[in-house]
């Protein structure tokens, strides 16, 4: 444990090991290394030569291909003191275990082949993880919904109580900007492109000067380069760099997950406070350091607390997007080291404490029904008043009797603190030839939730089922809370 120096709390408490190796210098570098192979061997494939004399040999490819994990960092380290470049040191520093492949590496790029293909290639791998646990959130939101389709529960509009759901149907809003989120990431890692190596101002003209002025030829560069490493194509124009507009997609990505997950996090916070619903409560947990009894919703506040970062991180890349000069300007790069790493460490550390919380939600059914029927007297008196004019009432004149009987009753709950007496009141009004026990029948709370059961039904197996099914594979995670 670092007790001296500054430890981000993204590595320390909230993201996952597997995400922290993503965006790991080991990963950065051997990826560097990967790409430079792959740049030597489009070269050699392409036919590089000097005076009808091939330029780079499959045995300079072979040495290059034998040292691309071995990395020997401290050489790096130690060049780069020297000259104050992160890639030219690496380049020196493979070089040095690769002395018959030394010459060509790196042969017609700028630093940007390595950088920008890296970014992009690190944020495809940080997607797909990213895609992994989205899913699964989706899977364990699934399984709750369909446990709790059928369980009445007051719905809110304006958090007033309102026209009755069930817990499953509310949770199936969740689960729809989950949804939402996952086309919007795939839309974009569907569209992700390598920048290539197009040199330093993106004309490729390093590459003319290598393969002698022919077009053909270095129109196969890029595509051959995507290829080797796992991508469909490369952007077809660049300045030095990818537009860092493509970084603002990814942000904004991010940041849709955030603001989903927040507003889920803050349903189960409102919902722990009527005792209806809570996070997960470990044995040993403690809520509070004053008062012993405490159930802090802990679980659900920091997702809420994350989210927020994240949202407003997305604003870095798009502005770095909007201000960048020409073909390149540097004012992009601490930004960038900073804003994409740390946005998706923080959705990821968001992802597995949405698992965690939604794997162990507890629902507390009798507190959700006595909620439900201190409220649900004023929302059956519309089915009692057509009740009332079916036995030959005047549905205007009803219509009033039952607004002041309703006035009444909120009174008697609002400044009296006694219980809702509306069914009684009623029950009294000869303008209601109906008696307390017919009344009563209408207080069954199933009457009152419309087609939510339904709806939940519909929406698992036309829209949720097909997409668990086509990622039946990632199913199954399970999350790990640091603190």
């Amino acid at each position: 444990m670092n007790t001296d120096r500054y430890v981000s709390p993204l590595s320390e408490r909230y993201a996952s090991k597997e995400m922290q190796y993503i965006f790991s210098p080991d990963m950065k570098f051997k990826t560097w290394r990967r790409l430079w192979i792959a740049l030597a061997e489009t070269e050699m494939e392409l036919g590089l030569s000097q005076d009808g004399k091939a330029v780079i040999s499959q045995e300079q490819i072979d040495e290059l291909k034998a040292h691309a994990e071995d990395i020997n960092y401290e050489v790096a380290l130690a060049r780069e003191k020297e000259v104050r470049h992160d890639v030219m040191s690496h380049v020196y520093a493979y070089g040095q275990q690769c002395p018959k492949a030394a010459g060509i590496i790196h042969l017609g790029a700028t630093s940007c082949y390595v950088g920008d293909n890296t970014d992009v290639i690190v944020m495809k791998q940080a997607l797909l993880l990213v895609r992994k646990k989205l899913v699964n959130v989706l899977w364990e939101l699934s399984a709750f919904a369909e446990k709790y389709k059928s369980q009445p529960t007051l719905a809110f509009t304006h958090f007033q109580p309102a026209q009755p759901t069930t817990v499953g149907k509310r949770a199936t809003l969740w689960m729809q900007e989950f949804l939402m989120d996952l086309e919007d990431l795939d839309h974009v890692l569907s569209g992700l492109k390598l920048l290539g190596s197009k040199g330093t101002t993106g004309t490729q003209a390093s590459f003319l000067e290598l393969f002698d002025g022919d077009q053909e030829t270095i129109d196969k560069i890029d595509p051959m380069i995507a290829a080797k490493m796992g991508f469909g194509a490369c952007y077809p124009v660049s300045g030095q760099t990818y537009s860092r507009k493509v970084d603002t997609r990814v942000a904004n990505v991010l940041a849709g997950i955030a603001a989903s997950a927040h507003k889920m996090s803050n349903d189960i916070r409102l919902l722990q406070h009527l005792k209806e619903v809570e996070e997960p409560f470990e044995k040993k947990q403690i809520g509070s350091s004053a008062m012993a009894y405490k159930r802090n919703p802990m679980r659900s506040e920091r997702i809420a607390s994350l989210s927020r970062y994240v949202m407003i991180d997305a604003l870095n890349p798009a502005i770095t997007s909007a201000t960048q000069w020409f073909e390149r300007t540097l004012d992009d790069s601490a930004n960038k080291r900073l804003s994409i790493p740390e946005g998706f460490l923080a959705v990821d550390g968001i992802l597995d404490l949405c698992l965690n919380v939604v794997d162990g939600l507890v629902v507390y059914p009798k507190v959700i029904e006595k909620h439900m029927m201190s409220e649900l007297p004023f929302m059956a008196t519309e089915n009692i008043m057509m009740d009332a004019v079916k036995a030959g009432g005047n549905r205007q004149e009803l219509h009033e009797r039952i607004r002041e009987l309703s006035m009444e009753a909120g009174r008697n709950v609002k400044e009296k603190g006694l219980e809702n007496n509306l069914l009684e009141l009623i029950a009294e009004d000869p303008a209601f030839p109906m008696s307390m026990e017919e009344l009563q029948k209408s207080m069954e709370p199933s009457r009152y939730v419309g087609r939510s059961k339904e709806q939940v039904e519909a929406f698992l197996e036309k829209v949720i089922a097909p997409v668990l099914e086509e990622n039946k594979e990632l199913l199954g995670v399970k999350a790990e809370i640091n603190v």
